[in-house]
């Protein structure tokens, strides 16, 4: 009987430590089935990129002479490429160069947009008409060909990728962040801070963010996947990272070449690309359902 009374208390405790608020995003995600699935894909993703390396059955760099353009096999499940290096080892150790330049990519955005939006929604005037100008001029270009100008100008390699993608999708970033924050501004708890005499930088930092935190979440996880297809398209054209790296969209571009002999070598980075940008937009749509089933 002792001992039952003291599972109770436990079990009671644990009730409550799962509704607080820290838990409450994550059993929304577990009642909605698109959000749980894509959740769980995107985990495992990230599990690859991190254990890849460990993982992968061959040496990515090491060139096997008895095995060029070798297909899918018992020995290389996914074939081997033109100069013989093993496509299922590439592939995850690309896992984690092409998350690692997407996310970083994504945060630099993230920090910089959320900056540029919050403050020119809060402090309006001059400053927003000049910092909304920029921005409207930035994102009149085409991301990629801003991207391709910075990568050109700082010259072509992972980080440089990394920091032309982040670049590039400020604008975009910043000017929804401050369509979000404007909705917020006119709010009676900011109005009551001011009265107060609370400094701006109080304000947007304790008040304004904090209250379009569920919008940035959502922003954030959507620009993740157009970071992961801008790595994937530098890649592509020779901007990103450079070979002997592993990276998806290099890896697709040396198989263009050989499609109609050599499919394998293009299709599964292809795949790969293709399967996680969908899985990213996927959890991305379900945490808009999420947060704003209205929508």
């Amino acid at each position: 009987m002792s001992e039952l009374n003291k599972t109770i208390p436990v079990r009671s405790s644990w009730r409550k430590e799962r509704s607080l608020p820290r838990f409450e995003l994550l059993d929304k995600i577990m009642q909605k089935r698109k959000a749980k699935y894509s959740f769980f894909m995107m985990l495992g993703i990230i599990l690859i990129g991190i254990i890849g390396p460990w993982i992968a059955p061959h040496d990515p760099t090491k060139t096997y002479y008895e095995a060029f353009m070798q297909g899918p096999s018992t020995e290389f499940w996914l074939g081997t490429d033109a100069i013989g290096r093993d496509i299922l080892s590439r592939l995850l150790y690309g896992t984690r160069v092409t998350l690692t330049v997407a996310v970083m990519a994504s945060a630099m955005t993230f920090v910089a947009g959320t900056l540029i939006g919050v403050t020119s929604a809060y402090l309006g005037g001059i400053f927003d008409n000049v910092m909304m100008r920029i921005m409207d001029v930035l994102l009149a270009l085409p991301g990629i060909v801003l991207a391709l100008a910075i990568v050109a100008a700082l010259g072509p390699s992972q980080e440089n990728a990394m920091i032309a993608i982040g670049i590039a999708s400020i604008p975009g970033f910043a000017i929804l962040v401050r369509g979000a924050a404007l909705t917020v501004k006119g709010s009676g708890y900011v109005e009551a801070s001011r009265s107060i005499g609370s400094s701006n930088w109080w304000i947007i930092i304790n008040q304004l963010i904090p209250n379009i935190s569920n919008i940035l979440i959502v922003y954030t996880t959507m620009f993740i996947g157009g970071a992961i297809l801008g790595t994937s398209a530098l890649g592509f054209i020779g901007l990103g990272a450079q070979p002997p790296t592993p990276e998806w969209g290099t890896m697709l571009s040396e198989g263009k070449d050989y499609l109609r002999e050599a499919w394998w070598l293009a299709t599964f980075p292809g795949l790969a690309i293709t399967i996680v940008v969908f899985t990213v937009y996927m959890l991305g749509d379900a945490l808009r359902d999420i947060f704003d089933p209205k929508s």
